[in-house]
């Protein structure tokens, strides 16, 4: 099968023919139609955090296809046909204290895919069957691809935010996931008011387009300061952009009580103003991606609500080009590679 793969650190992916794996006795092995190129791909691809993906890895994470065949343990909750996602958990231990209570994105013991194991930048691919969750009937591949990464990954996000219907979030960061997040916080019943960075034309069209009612293009270290003036700040601020000043400006705009929900991963450490933080109450707050079940209700909100993804659709010919254009900020929503296009 064709695949790209990472063979070095910060070198261009390979386009090459490897074998097509065979599953396991809890697996399913799928013939991808599509996957989403997320962020995590490419810092995957240059070794970018303190835990690297062993070498040879085919990323991939964000992966619609058909079940074409079943690990010999595979319960009837799948079948061959059947339309899945493979989402960045892999897998999980099923037994540890965070797998029993709900909380299996903290499982220590998780693997991951496209990064601990191989992922779906490839023509056919592995999913654990028990972390397998079917695509709803009529929802597009394509655009959908994104939901199972982006998707969950904002509508979880904005659970913990705790914002209730009618209070104020900011999305800070309107890329592939802060778009998709601006929909999802509009179907939950939240106002939205975003922040892009300077001048960025594009991104504020694309605010509103999502349904923003404020969107804040201005200086970078002034949107802290324009959310109290403009609406008495947030209820919760949500930072999908991998900046550290982000970070610090969205703790300035949130309001009293007020949750910093922390998405994107930049390296480096963020200062927190204690006082401030005692005085205010305010919470600072972790979320990674989000449990089978978050996935599951991420899709049927997205079912229900209309919510697709702004993609581009490109092939895996592409991938090294594409990391360019993501290095350089110059992709509007999220790219999907096609696997069916000729």
């Amino acid at each position: 099968m064709k695949a790209a793969v990472v063979t070095a650190f910060k070198k261009p992916l390979e386009i090459k023919q490897v074998e097509i794996p065979k599953p396991g006795p809890n697996d399913v092995v799928i013939k991808n139609i599509a996957c989403g190129v997320c962020h995590t791909d490419l810092h995957a691809a240059h070794g970018d955090w303190d835990v690297k993906p062993e070498l040879p890895r085919i990323p991939g994470h964000e992966g619609i296809g058909e079940i074409v065949e079943l690990g010999s343990m595979v319960g009837n909750h799948l079948k061959k046909g059947d339309i899945i996602g493979v989402p960045w958990l892999h897998a999980t231990c099923l037994h540890c204290e965070y797998c029993l209570t709900g909380r299996e994105t903290l499982c220590k013991q998780q693997t991951n895919s496209g990064y601990s194991v191989d992922g779906c930048f490839a023509e056919y691919a592995l999913m654990d069957a028990n972390f397998a969750v079917k695509l709803p009937e009529g929802m597009d591949p394509y655009k959908s691809a994104p939901l199972y990464c982006a998707g969950v990954t904002v509508y979880k996000a904005l659970k913990v935010s705790q914002v209730r219907p009618g209070e104020w979030v900011s999305i800070v960061g309107v890329g592939g996931l802060g778009s998709v997040a601006v929909k999802y916080a509009v179907a939950m019943g939240m106002r939205v008011a975003t922040v892009v960075a300077p001048n960025d034309k594009t991104a504020v069209s694309l605010s509103k387009e999502m349904g923003a009612e404020e969107v804040f293009d201005g200086p970078p270290d002034q949107h802290g300061k324009w959310m109290q003036e403009k609406i008495g700040g947030v209820h919760a601020a949500v930072i999908t952009v991998p900046i550290v000043a982000a970070f610090e400006q969205a703790f300035q705009s949130v309001r009293r009580g007020g949750r910093v929900v922390a998405v994107a991963l930049p390296n480096g450490k963020m200062a927190v103003p204690i006082v401030d933080c005692v005085l205010g109450g305010i919470e600072l707050v972790g979320s990674i991606v989000g449990t089978r079940k978050d996935l599951q209700e991420c899709l049927e909100i997205a079912k229900h609500h209309n919510i697709e993804c702004k993609v581009q659709k490109r092939k895996i010919e592409d991938i090294n080009e594409i990391f360019e254009d993501m290095l350089h900020y110059r992709i509007s929503g999220r790219v999907v590679l096609d696997f069916t296009a000729k």
